[in-house]
């Protein structure tokens, strides 16, 4: 066992974890944060993705004892500090930008990342940013929408697939 600490969503936890322990384990399992996702426990539907230190990683690829100091961010602390949805959340409900709502924590954690990176992405660039998530109920189309309407877009002009 490894004690490791860390900041999850801005509160400072600490934990005995077994050396193979993943991150989404961790937070699933110890932290009882069920909102990351297991979809594949393989790094292929990006439905357990976090932040951590900024950067957009996909949970199940990392040990627990690797995020020991780091600073987590996960769906849970993506709402305002009122509990109300923030931008990113919202343009998903209003877009329908989530169908059984599998994938939509991992999808709004990638959108949180790729509008910090470019707060102004094309249809194209929002496309090939979320590659790396899979949505099992082919809501591409309507999670494109969400992604552009959060980055202040207007979507009007997107044709229905």
């Amino acid at each position: 066992m490894t004690k490791v600490t860390m900041s999850v969503n801005g509160v400072s936890v600490s934990r005995d974890v077994g050396g193979n322990t993943l991150l989404s384990a961790f937070l699933r399992e110890d932290l009882r944060l069920t909102g990351t996702h297991i979809g594949c426990d393989t790094s292929q539907c990006g439905a357990c993705l976090v932040h951590v230190n900024g950067r957009a990683i996909k949970s199940c690829t990392m040990f627990a004892a690797e995020a020991d100091g780091a600073d987590v961010s996960t769906i849970e602390g993506q709402a305002n500090e009122d509990g109300s949805l923030n931008v990113i959340q919202q343009a998903f409900q209003d877009h329908h930008g989530l169908q059984c709502g599998f994938c939509t924590p991992g999808m709004v954690m990638t959108t949180a990342a790729l509008l910090k990176e470019n707060p102004k992405p094309s249809e194209a660039e929002v496309r090939a940013y979320l590659e790396g998530n899979i949505c099992r109920c082919t809501g591409y189309h309507n999670i494109v929408k969400a992604v552009l309407a959060a980055s202040g877009q207007d979507v009007s002009s997107i044709a229905a697939e």
